[in-house]
């Protein structure tokens, strides 16, 4: 038997009121592709921080090529050759790709000399770079290709990856497969983070399930079918959303000729957008993260206002109105970003609930706020979407960023909206959760609400839209019936592939 590259041997962290991983023990070998599985707060994000020298775990060791690893801080671990690409990407949208990518080096090299450097690797990898555009032009897939490349820069012997997939259009799956596979040709080890099952079984060597902290079995992918690793991972059998018959109703959400400029400098100006959506109905707006989905979202909550009658809700001009008025009338919306946008980290989930909860459940009167009513509907959500949390009383920032998420979803959906808008319903979530998040908007729709998803997972549109467009710099294609539509085409029309149809541009 050859040495591991990495050896994990009974790794345990607790916090207060949770062990994240307990006992936790497995190996990974040198040129394997190995995925970590698991539900939302299973200790995966706990166990690769202590990996990359953020966290320090209480007890047991890691071993790196058969010697003790113990990296006190990042710059540690990466000196040892270990690399990590984040969920959420760590980039100055006003710097170029190679003032990023210099930050994160120890010594840097000339500039000029760093900027041959990146345009060498990032073709030799198929991830084709030019280092002296700005960040903040950049497409999401290419954002990602920054922080790939940052860390190729270092040589890494392992390469761990945290949900890379989630704002890339099939087509740039495809190109970052091929690179992850040329990589374990040369040797590097991936540790490879993610909820995407089908991905694993096509890219994984092996894979190791984490369930509250434990090792709880490790399987082929290849040789294992989605669903039995779902199963693996929650304990129980899956369950798949169910539609209900369901008949559409009046127009409840109209724009017309809408558009509006980015209130930020590098974001993405709305053009021309129509769009409509009846009661009873699930509009699926998919593209890739930068096209215009935060200003679309921004338009339809009341944070960017607009002119009265661009923005209609049962006939009514609402675009004048902010959020709170567009609240009262049933206009509900659950932002991408959860947290800092959708969640103020530091305050608790009570706390929370109170920011969004408080027009529609009653929870103030007077100018005082109801605090018992309050923690009473953060309970709710907590027990009905099943987050995983000692109470209400914790900190948003305390919660995994797939438990935060079923709150932030939960606390809109129980709000009774009569039209919701959510982006990105089910990032970072589990398949279990994804899959209850999902039976709950097909359930608002039957019960007569309208919903406008907006999302880059096209199986999930897929699954649960009525209907579906494009955002594809800043401008929208004209609705589909989504039962028609291969995912192949859903790609290359959030892409923005010639010959899209796309309404009075």
């Amino acid at each position: 038997m050859t040495t591991p590259l990495l050896s994990l041997q009974g790794l345990t962290k607790a916090y207060p009121g949770v062990i994240a991983n307990n006992n936790v023990s497995f190996d990974i070998g040198e040129g394997e592709v190995h995925a970590l599985l698991g539900e939302n707060g299973a200790g995966k994000s706990t166990l690769v921080k202590m990996i990359y020298g953020l966290v320090k775990p209480d007890s047991g060791q890691m071993l790196l090529k058969g010697e003790v690893f113990a990296p006190v801080e990042p710059r540690a671990a990466r000196a040892d050759g270990i690399a990590m690409v984040f969920q959420h990407f760590s980039l100055f949208d006003a710097l170029n790709v190679a003032e990023n990518i210099a930050l994160g080096m120890e010594d840097p090299p000339d500039m000029r000399d760093l900027a041959a450097k990146i345009r060498e690797v990032s073709e030799n990898y198929g991830l084709p770079l030019d280092p002296y555009r700005t960040v903040g032009d950049l497409s999401a897939g290419e954002r990602q290709r920054v922080e790939i490349i940052r860390c190729l820069l270092q040589d890494p012997k392992l390469l761990i990856m945290d949900e890379p997939t989630s704002v890339l259009t099939p087509q740039e799956v495809d190109i970052l497969f091929e690179t992850l596979l040329k990589l374990r040709s040369e040797g590097t080890s991936i540790l490879y983070i993610s909820h995407k099952l089908e991905e694993i079984r096509t890219l994984c060597d092996h894979a190791t399930v984490l369930r509250l902290g434990e090792n709880v079995g490790e399987c082929t992918p290849a040789d294992t079918t989605a669903s039995e690793m779902a199963e693996l991972m929650v304990g129980s059998e899956l369950k798949t959303p169910e539609r209900a018959a369901r008949e559409m109703g009046e127009v409840a959400l109209d724009i017309s000729g809408l558009s509006v400029p980015s209130p930020s400098e590098f974001g993405t100006a709305l053009r021309n957008v129509h769009l409509t959506v009846r009661k009873g109905e699930i509009l699926g707006v998919g593209g890739v993260a930068g096209n215009g989905q935060d200003e679309l979202l921004g338009v339809l909550s009341g944070e960017t206002l607009t002119e009265a009658d661009a923005v209609k809700m049962d006939g009514q001009p609402i675009g004048r109105l902010g959020p709170t008025e567009r609240r009262r009338l049933g206009l509900l919306t659950a932002p991408e970003e959860r947290l800092g946008h959708a969640a103020a980290p530091d305050m608790s989930l009570t706390e929370n609930a109170m920011l969004t909860g408080s027009v529609r459940e009653g929870l103030e009167s007077r100018g005082f706020l109801k605090w018992g009513e309050a923690a009473a509907f953060a309970e709710r959500i907590i027990e009905v979407f099943d987050v995983r949390t000692p109470g209400p009383e914790n900190a948003a920032r305390s919660l995994s960023g797939g438990n935060l998420q079923k709150f932030v979803v939960g606390r809109e959906v129980l709000q009774r909206p009569e039209v919701l808008v959510i982006n990105q319903p089910t990032w970072g979530v589990d398949a279990s959760a994804a899959s209850s998040i999902r039976q709950a908007i097909l359930d608002l729709a039957t019960g007569g609400a309208a919903v406008i998803c907006i999302s880059q997972d096209l199986d999930e549109l897929m699954e649960i839209s009525d209907s579906f467009a494009a955002l594809n710099e800043g401008r929208l294609s004209a609705p589909r019936d989504a039962s028609g539509l291969t995912v192949e085409e859903i790609g290359l029309m959030m892409g923005g592939a010639h010959g899209m149809e796309v309404a009075h541009v």
